[in-house]
């Protein structure tokens, strides 16, 4: 019994192995054989880095946010084209060709802080502000430096700032 349930399971299994669709894409690669990443790679962004405080912990607007948001764009652009006086002869105006926008998509973030969780860049703390170091003397501190320029002393490349140390 056992032998043919074993042999009923590779019959009916046969076809379906079989039928799956191969990767024959092929990826184009960099001269040194790596994953080519060449292209216009467009980075524009209409989120705010910070969220707006009435946004609360919420990571995305709601699908009426969205709608307002589109609407209130849609106004604004069409108030800017108004605005442009109607002069003849001239060289002409600019037009929405000239602005890189990302457009509103249907889960919009309401910031690219993501930790903390309310969204918002964290205050400084005390102490923060001496790790800028500076381009005068050597700044007493210890290892490891966290200065970009400057360091604490000129003992070794450890007592370096990143900089210095080419790690920035």
């Amino acid at each position: 019994m056992k032998i043919l349930l074993t042999l009923g399971l590779l019959i009916i299994s046969a076809p379906v192995l079989a039928g799956q669709a191969q990767n024959d894409a092929e990826i184009p690669r960099n001269v040194w054989d790596q994953p080519s990443l060449e292209g216009v790679w467009n980075f524009s962004s209409n989120v705010p880095m910070q969220r707006p405080r009435r946004f609360g912990d919420r990571q995305f607007m709601t699908n009426e946010e969205v709608a307002e948001l589109r609407s209130r764009l849609a106004a604004a652009d069409a108030a800017s084209d108004q605005a442009v006086p109607q002069r003849r002869g001239g060289p002409g105006g600019y037009n929405d060709f000239w602005v890189e926008s990302a457009g509103i998509t249907d889960y919009f973030r309401t910031s690219h802080v993501v930790y903390p969780t309310n969204g918002r860049i964290p205050a400084r703390v005390d102490g923060v502000d001496s790790i800028a170091g500076g381009l005068g003397d050597d700044v007493r501190g210890q290892r490891p430096v966290r200065f970009v320029v400057g360091g604490i002393s000129k003992d070794g490349p450890e007592d370096r700032g990143l900089s210095e140390r080419c790690i920035v």
